[in-house]
């Protein structure tokens, strides 16, 4: 079930790992420290009055960095959702990284995934969240 994960294969959990902690951590620093990332209205919201499917993902990824998770899920639940995902992304990461600890058929079991489902999903989520974001900016303007 689990074997030794080689050489190449540690590198990139490594790699992986510390890309998701920076990310938090910058996350983190920016929010914790209220440094404005774009200065610019967005473009969607200028020209329809409602937001973008992505409005909020750092608000969120800033609000889950700090601890709020709860707070993350209100803000934007799909930015919420792709958090936890690279958690736990991460923490596997972690574990071939630092142990070696690999398992084969959990590599097999994402190839056999076809890449339309994965597209599939991360546009069902992304929509997801759109939609709760939508509703909420409909609700406060009546």
């Amino acid at each position: 079930m689990f074997s030794r994960a080689s050489y190449r294969q540690r590198l990139i959990a490594a790699l992986v790992f510390f890309v998701i902690v920076g990310s938090f951590t910058a996350l983190w620093v920016i929010g914790h420290y209220n440094i404005t990332l774009w200065p610019f209205v967005c473009g969607f919201r200028q020209l329809y009055g409602l937001p973008c499917p992505t409005c909020g993902y750092t608000t969120a990824g800033m609000a889950f960095a700090q601890g709020q998770v709860i707070r993350s899920f209100y803000v934007q639940p799909a930015a919420a959702f792709f958090c936890m995902l690279a958690v736990m992304v991460s923490f596997f990461a972690f574990l071939v990284a630092v142990f070696g600890v690999y398992s084969p058929a959990f590599e097999r079991r994402i190839v056999t995934l076809k890449l339309r489902y994965i597209f599939a999903a991360i546009v069902l989520v992304v929509a997801a969240g759109w939609f709760v974001t939508f509703a909420r900016a409909i609700l406060h303007s009546i």
